[in-house]
């Protein structure tokens, strides 16, 4: 479940007709279980007043390891796998048909025919990649270097910083050209320039030298070369933004005319960088953090161009590897995967081939699998959901009593704008004048991201599209978007654990529920709320609000910050404070809204395996967050990921609600209590 910025599975096929000579058609194993909630999945030894996370969910933890292909292991993994085996036999399928070119089901076989055709990719080894590397080897002035970095960012590959289309946070008709830092292979700044990652730093140097070494470079010239990458990388990770100073919306919007962002950094060609990617009549772009491209341009006047070369090679080898011959992909994912995750084995191919398919031309995949997967009813449902959480929240908005009737006004009328999608796109994208060819996978990875960066950067200055998804249909999460001041669930989250018609309304409000109030919450979080009725970014609180917000989240921060998933190692509370006051908004507004559910049918309130309807909401929404987790992963994701590990998504918005403690008897001198003076009260 996520803010973003645009706001963070059938077996018996007839598949004799595909012949891929290397890589037969992937066998279908056991069709995986459905990752419903489970009164199973408890530990009844542990007390709940003292662990609830492990009440919950200890005894799921202990029966289920994370498998080999994996990092981490729980519901949201769990059913992204159910989803991708039901996806495998549709693509298998495809793949096996005769199907016309241009139709979901032909550009979804001939894309997953090429991904799996191993013979062809040890046959061509690194050739998909020769005209790129060439292009870099003739890069002899600072027009070259400018002239072949915008056509790699118009391919999707990446390098130097980030250029993207968004609507214009201040104007949010319209779209707009923003300009970020970027450039760097590994998760985070912090793992260039933080003593934690000394080990990860050398093992990266390593991984760079031995990736040159297959495109056949000498040991000497690998090793100086992997230097000059991590060097180069390091001056741009010293340039950019922590991930907390990335979420202030108002201090990463920075408004340059052309004619201003020509003059600012003269050593960066923007002239010709713009021109290359058919902008030559931007009037504007928005720079998300100025300092980084000051530094950009001393580096690329401090820099050889030989060495900028070399970091332009690896930008190209990096982002190609999975999609080219078995040595290039194996170890990129002997450090990607194993060292910086800790995964000790990589997915199966058909699953790598999945994920490329989704990231590449995700809506015709998805278009099939809402085809078979997604009945209406299971929309109509989940709208009449959304529209119970959207009431109790507009009561919470219209009763919250440290706000000013001022904000108050305001707060509510940008609601009354409030949207929602809900499974898929009404009309899916139309990829015909995309070629994909059988026996060229990465051409068909960099044709389908050509198509999306053209068609992004053709709409600069153009109105905002406002029905269009950032998540495929068969994505395992929802988001929020500020611009657009919507909510948006794909048909992929839309099952059980957190969807399930099978349960009672208590579990529910539990898990779906709190999905809906977690991602309505996020429009009034620390990032959303500077968002206006109309998607823009302006101060319509009163400086009194925004004080008394700020006091109460920073609860919210302090609580966070003594989470600690590993030893020595705490969760950042400032970076995952957006999600985690969202999650107590979600859990808020779900209970209140069963309880309004059971009091119009007291028939409801009734015990079933013996835990009450409250019980049992908790009980659901903790078994939502139940992980496993590897410890490399876990140090990972405490480092880049907005959303606190598990355990404590699982806990922490609990201990500031006292139905929670009433539900489960927990008081005074238990370990799970939290005294009312320290709780945080929002929603």
């Amino acid at each position: 479940m996520t803010a973003t910025k645009m706001k963070s599975a059938g077996t018996a096929l007839a598949l004799a007709a595909l012949t891929l000579s290397a890589e037969p058609l992937a066998p279908f194993g056991p069709e995986p279980p459905v990752p419903a909630f489970s009164i199973s999945y408890l530990d009844r030894s542990i007390d709940p007043a003292a662990d609830f996370y492990s009440f919950a969910d200890g005894q799921w933890v202990k029966d289920n390891p994370v498998p080999a292909d994996k990092a981490r292991w729980g519901s949201f993994v769990q059913l992204a796998e159910r989803n991708s085996y039901l996806i495998h036999a549709l693509l298998e399928e495809a793949a096996a048909g005769d199907y016309p070119k241009g139709t979901p089901r032909g550009e979804a076989g001939d894309f997953y025919a090429s991904a799996m055709d191993t013979d062809r990719l040890e046959q061509l080894r690194f050739q998909p990649i020769a005209a790129d590397l060439k292009r870099i080897d003739d890069v002899n002035s600072t027009d070259d270097l400018f002239h072949l970095l915008g056509a790699l960012h118009d391919k999707g590959l990446v390098g130097m910083f980030r250029a993207e289309v968004s609507p214009d946070a201040r104007r949010s008709s319209i779209y707009a050209l923003e300009l970020d830092q970027g450039g760097l292979s590994l998760p985070d700044r912090d793992y260039y320039l933080k003593e934690a990652f000394v080990k990860q730093r050398q093992a990266y140097r390593e991984h760079v030298a031995k990736m040159f070494a297959l495109l056949g470079e000498t040991p000497e010239e690998s090793a100086a070369h992997a230097g000059i990458v991590l060097d180069m990388e390091t001056e741009l990770a010293k340039a950019s933004r922590t991930r907390v100073d990335l979420r202030d919306p108002n201090k990463n919007y920075n408004k340059f005319t052309k004619a201003e962002l020509l003059g600012k950094n003269p050593a960066i060609d923007w002239q010709v960088y713009l021109a290359e990617r058919h902008l030559e009549q931007v009037p504007y772009a928005v720079i998300g953090q100025p300092e980084f491209f000051e530094a950009v341009d001393k580096l690329v006047t401090a820099r050889p161009l030989s060495d900028w070369r070399v970091y332009l090679r690896w930008q190209v080898l990096h982002a190609s590897a999975p999609f080219l011959c078995r040595d290039a992909e194996e170890e990129n994912f002997n450090f990607f995967g194993k060292v910086l995750s800790g995964q000790p084995e990589q997915e199966p191919r058909w699953k790598r081939a999945f994920r490329a398919l989704d990231s590449g031309i995700g809506e015709p995949v998805g278009e099939l699998y809402v085809e078979k997967y997604f009945p209406p009813e299971a929309k109509t449902r989940m709208q009449d959901l959304v529209e119970n959480l959207k009431a109790v929240f507009r009561d919470h908005l219209e009763k919250v009593v440290w706000m000013t009737e001022a904000t108050r006004a305001k707060a509510l009328a940008k609601f009354t704008r409030f949207t929602q999608k809900i499974g898929c796109p009404d009309k899916f994208r139309d990829y015909s004048s995309v070629e994909i060819k059988r026996d060229d996978y990465l051409g068909n990875v960099r044709r389908a991201a050509a198509f999306e960066q053209h068609r992004q950067f053709a709409r600069v200055g153009q109105p905002v599209d406002r029905t269009e998804w950032h998540m495929t249909p068969p994505t395992v999460n929802a988001y929020f978007n500020p611009l657009q001041n919507e909510i948006v669930f794909p048909a992929g989250i839309l099952q059980p654990p957190f969807f399930d018609v099978t349960q009672d309304d208590a579990v529910n409000y539990g898990a779906i529920g709190v999905v809906i109030g977690h991602e309505i919450t996020h429009g009034y979080d620390d990032e959303g709320r500077k968002y206006d009725a109309e998607g823009n970014l302006n101060e319509w609180w009163t400086t009194e609000d925004s004080k008394e917000f700020d006091a109460r989240a920073q609860k919210v921060v302090d609580e966070y910050n003594a989470f600690e998933p590993l030893p020595g190692v705490h969760v950042n509370g400032k970076l995952t404070l957006g999600e985690n006051l969202a999650d107590l908004g979600g859990v808020s507004i779900a209970y209140d809204a069963l309880e309004r559910d059971l009091a119009r049918d007291p028939s409801k309130r009734k015990d079933i395996d013996g835990f009450t309807p409250e019980q049992r909401f908790f009980l659901s929404f903790a078994q939502v967050w139940r992980t496993n987790i590897r410890e490399a992963e876990a140090r990972r994701l405490v480092t880049v990921d907005p959303h606190s590990p598990g355990r404590f998504r699982a806990e922490g918005p609990l201990v500031n609600y006292q139905q929670f403690f009433d539900a489960f008897h927990i008081k005074a001198g238990d370990p799970m209590w939290v005294a009312p003076e320290l709780r945080a009260h929002i929603w």
